[in-house]
């Protein structure tokens, strides 16, 4: 049974936490309304005097906000007066009215199965009509969910998620007559009403056979794996990590992406659509944001598999994590030195020394590169494969590897210096860029095969997605950076919960609604818990991300100029 008939209310500040402000030396018993940058202000029908939100949106930091203040005169009458109310306490009391609405929408979204939490609904959106599958349980929206509940103190939805998503796993997944893999994890869930009358109720799980372009998700069960790694680590509770059922789904699902192929690369062979890019936007191949989730979920497997049962196991493992480690060093990383030396590459090289290994034809690197990559700077590109290689940053990708500790300390810090040095084109006026740049023109209609849903800077084609404001905030909050997280906070309070929380906003600099565009999307609302969670209590970090071990990077090798020189 979901509840989440309808929509919240849009946000509006309570009465009851509108604050009391008192100036004793004119009145005994004021009681202005809370200001806010964000919500218009109404007018009291007494008041002469007012401020518009322009004005509150330009003051400097320092000064004092001029608020006006409605107060009872000794006569029995009203009357309007100045107080004097600092920015500081502005911001904070909008901010608790935001995070006050968001709580209320992640719990709107909550899902029962048996009369027990079991998830978040992907959007609690009516206005749109038909609701496709966003009525749905999907396991990588719910990790942001996930996050807020248990930094929360709500356990129990999250341990309910992790036990019904595994056994779902042992079920037989068949598409057109083709038998899946044992260790896939659904994309989605929801509760299917066998017999109302009887109140009996089961669970209909998606491994890719309703999805739209039926690819299976390779995301969902490295996001399994973190997640519940997260639990154990939060909670302390190891009892649910030992168990026979998920110490299986986590064999099962490692055992899928270890297996052994014709592939000569220790990263994961992948389709388009595969991940939170679940749509054409030519990814397939070795796409980073699941090589960085397969680092991570590898790592975060090795401290809750029972070492003893099957060293082997272990073992491979091991290897596998310095080998992708190895790998993703050498040919994804780009940095000024490193796009230089790629510009002055030599062509059809045969030998185990050369340097150009994937045959990548300088003439193809594409312009826009060379104005971007700033002096400082670097991240990890897209993806690598024969003659190609994609050039494009991917957010998710990039985060996750400084959260897993793939990138050094020298590489994460590069990665935010990146984000620092080109803000607008990656954070612009709402967070945070999903890739960039957009593609357009024939490209977008080669690469997407015209999709009208990915048109150029919406969507997944460089559209903005305020999830990604919790993992620029762990980063940050990681690197000891945390006025980057901060200024992109305050970018979002503009307008997150007036524009209703949507899935995703449209745009160069990231300023409309987006054109489909879910509100009150679970994952924004439950993005925006966790960013703020984590600012406000850097300790948080501890759930999601990892330190260096010192085992799981091998050395890449030095790239010498004379060998890329013709």
């Amino acid at each position: 049974m979901v509840i989440c008939a309808e929509p919240p209310p849009k946000l509006k500040i309570p009465e009851s936490k509108i604050t009391e402000l008192t100036d004793d030396a004119n009145h005994e018993s004021s009681k202005p309304e809370r200001r806010t940058r964000m919500h218009h202000i109404e007018r009291h029908r007494s008041c002469v005097v007012t401020l518009s939100d322009m004005e509150l949106n330009d003051l400097q930091p320092r000064r004092l906000l001029q608020t006006l203040e409605v107060s009872k005169s000794p006569g029995g009458g009203s009357q309007c007066s100045l107080h004097e109310e600092t920015p500081t306490d502005a911001n904070a009391s909008h901010r608790h009215a935001i995070a006050d609405a968001a709580w209320e929408a992640l719990k709107r979204s909550i899902v029962y199965f048996r009369g027990q939490p079991i998830g978040t609904v992907a959007a609690i959106d009516k206005s749109q009509g038909a609701a496709l599958n966003y009525d749905q349980v999907f396991m990588r929206d719910f990790i942001p969910s996930a996050l807020a509940f248990l930094m929360k103190g709500e356990h129990l939805i999250v341990k309910n998620f992790l036990v019904e998503t595994a056994r779902l796993q042992s079920r037989e997944k068949m598409v057109d007559l083709f038998k899946l893999g044992q260790g896939v994890m659904p994309a989605s869930f929801k509760v299917h009403h066998c017999n109302p009358t009887l109140k009996t109720e089961s669970l209909l799980a998606d491994f890719g056979e309703t999805a739209i372009g039926r690819v299976a998700p390779v995301d969902s069960g490295l996001w399994w794996i973190i997640l519940l790694r997260a639990y154990t680590r939060w909670t302390g509770d190891n009892s649910l990590a030992e168990s026979p059922n998920c110490q299986r789904a986590m064999h099962l699902i490692l055992r899928l992406c270890l297996s052994e192929g014709c592939d000569t690369s220790p990263a994961l062979l992948c389709a388009d659509g595969c991940s939170m890019i679940d749509r054409r936007m030519g990814i397939y191949g070795y796409p980073i944001e699941i090589q960085a989730l397969f680092f991570m979920a590898m790592r975060c497997a090795l401290s809750m598999l029972k070492q003893d049962s099957d060293a082997d196991f272990v073992n491979h493992i091991t290897k596998r994590i310095q080998a992708l480690s190895y790998h993703l060093h050498s040919y994804y990383w780009l940095d000024f030195q490193r796009l230089n030396d790629i510009y002055r590459y030599k062509t059809e090289e045969y030998s185990q020394t050369a340097l150009n290994k994937f045959n990548v034809i300088p003439e193809s690197i594409p312009d826009w590169i060379f104005d971007f990559m700033p002096s400082r700077g670097g991240y990890f590109i897209g993806n690598v494969s024969p003659a190609r290689m994609d050039f494009r940053w991917f957010c998710l990708g990039n985060f996750i590897a400084i959260l897993s500790s793939l990138a050094t300390g020298e590489q994460a810090e590069a990665i935010l210096d990146l984000v620092e040095e080109r803000w607008e084109e990656l954070i612009g006026e709402m967070p945070l860029k999903i890739c960039y740049p957009a593609m357009e023109n024939q490209e977008w209609q080669i690469v997407t095969g015209c999709d009208p849903k990915n048109t150029r800077w919406s969507y997944h084609n460089g559209g903005s997605w305020p999830v990604l404001l919790w993992l620029l905030v762990a980063v940050s909050v990681k690197l000891g950076r945390p006025h980057l997280a901060r200024r992109a906070m305050e970018l979002m309070e503009r307008r997150l919960a007036k524009d209703d929380f949507p899935e995703y906003y449209d745009g160069k600099a990231g300023r409309y609604v987006g054109k489909q565009a879910r509100k009150y999307q679970t994952w924004s609302v439950a993005g925006y818990l966790v960013a703020k969670m984590l600012l406000d209590d850097p300790s948080h970090l501890r759930i999601i991300a990892l330190g260096d071990d010192g085992h799981s990077r091998s050395r890449a090798p030095c790239l010498k100029r004379s060998n890329s020189c013709p």
